[in-house]
């Protein structure tokens, strides 16, 4: 099989250099490209087609979040930071990132594992900081809307039924096919099912996205 093709860009040259060497190291991806900056990444990724873009935040001349809308157009991202502020964890994740990683948080092997799926498209790794920033956002109290459920303006504008919006909710809350089974009683079929429908009426592809979506409305699209 290929190697993963990845751009990794931070404006830290060490620990751009030690993403590249444990990348390379295991021989599942390829560093095409070295960015310091996300305007540099951008320009990268236009011209090399990199299967990922690992993407730092806070960097020089276009910053992480602001370059993760274009980049999210062009291929997949996993942001890989020291940021761990929710608000910058929603803006990433609304701006099409597919996964939200802090350093510190994961080891050599769950990185391997976050960059194939993510390549993949058969995950969205998340952080503890991140899944807290994205289930904060979720729980934020809503204004009452004359004794319906504070979801249902959400599920109407995407066309959803009440049990899709239930499941679109715990995948805002990070559980997978098989928790949301457990957490509903339901088969794991089924739940896949909802949730290809609930892809479907939301117009994405992938669970980052779905939740970017979910949590702009739950968040006012602020």
């Amino acid at each position: 099989m290929a190697p993963i093709r990845v751009v990794v860009a931070d404006d830290n040259p060490v620990v751009r250099s030690g993403l590249v060497a444990l990348l390379e190291a295991r021989g599942e991806a390829e560093v095409v490209g070295e960015a310091g900056d996300g305007k540099h990444a951008i320009e990268l990724a236009e011209r090399l087609k990199p299967d990922l873009v690992l993407l730092d935040v806070r960097m020089p001349l276009v910053d992480g979040v602001t370059a993760a809308q274009v980049l999210s157009k062009l291929t997949r991202v996993l942001m890989l930071t020291y940021t761990d502020d929710p608000e910058v964890v929603r803006s990433a994740v609304r701006n099409g990132a597919s996964g939200y990683l802090v350093h510190g948080t994961f080891t050599a092997d769950a990185l391997a594992a976050a960059v194939r799926d993510t390549a993949g498209g058969t995950g969205n790794p998340l952080s503890p900081a991140a899944v807290s920033a994205l289930m904060a956002a979720v729980q934020e109290p809503r204004p009452a809307t004359g004794g319906d459920t504070a979801r249902s303006g959400d599920h109407a504008r995407f066309g959803l039924s009440a049990r899709e919006a239930e499941v679109m909710d715990l995948i805002a809350r990070g559980l997978t096919n098989r928790a949301i089974a457990a957490e509903l009683f339901l088969v794991e079929k089924t739940v896949k099912n909802h949730v290809n429908r609930i892809f479907s009426k939301m117009s994405v592809d992938n669970r980052a996205t779905a939740i970017a979506r979910w949590l702009g409305t739950a968040v006012g699209d602020r």
